[in-house]
């Protein structure tokens, strides 16, 4: 079966509710597992492990694709936060971002969607909105204000 959605990088695929659904291709740079406190794991396990930045995927190849990139800077390196949903350098963030939309978009068919989650804790929507310079359709706020969900179209 086809694979028709990319998680660009999915970490553990919190909120997939079929973290083995054949429809999605996986992918996160790392691949790690992390006991928590209760001794559960954290298991970050894609399919593949390919920087969302430079990804070897066709053009227009995916009809979906979800781009939940790392959204903190202002953490730990070995931190709790920083191994649950990475860590962005406060150097390269704004290139970063840049570049991991674009591949996101470039690897998108027309006529399908992108979906992009963030967390506004250290970096604004408004400054992630001037980086992907790409109109979202629709957007939505979690109720604690933490979470926003952006929806993209690809026309072209």
């Amino acid at each position: 079966m086809k694979k028709q959605i990319l998680d660009v990088c999915c970490g553990s695929k919190m909120f997939h509710f079929d973290k083995h659904n054949p429809l999605i291709h996986f992918n996160d740079i790392r691949n790690e597992s992390y006991p928590l406190c209760d001794g559960r794991f954290l298991d970050i396990e894609p399919d593949t492990s390919y920087d969302f930045k430079n990804l070897p995927f066709d053009d227009n190849q995916f009809n979906l694709v979800i781009f939940d990139p790392p959204h903190l800077m202002h953490i730990g390196n070995n931190s709790w936060m920083a191994k649950k949903y990475g860590k962005l350098d406060e150097s390269t963030w704004q290139e970063t971002l840049h570049d991991g939309f674009k591949e996101s978009y470039r690897v998108l068919a027309p006529g399908g969607t992108l979906i992009f989650k963030w967390c506004d804790s250290d970096i604004s929507i408004s400054d992630i909105l001037k980086i992907v310079n790409v109109q979202p359709v629709i957007g939505d706020r979690s109720r604690t204000g933490n979470s926003i969900w952006l929806v993209f179209y690809k026309n072209i």
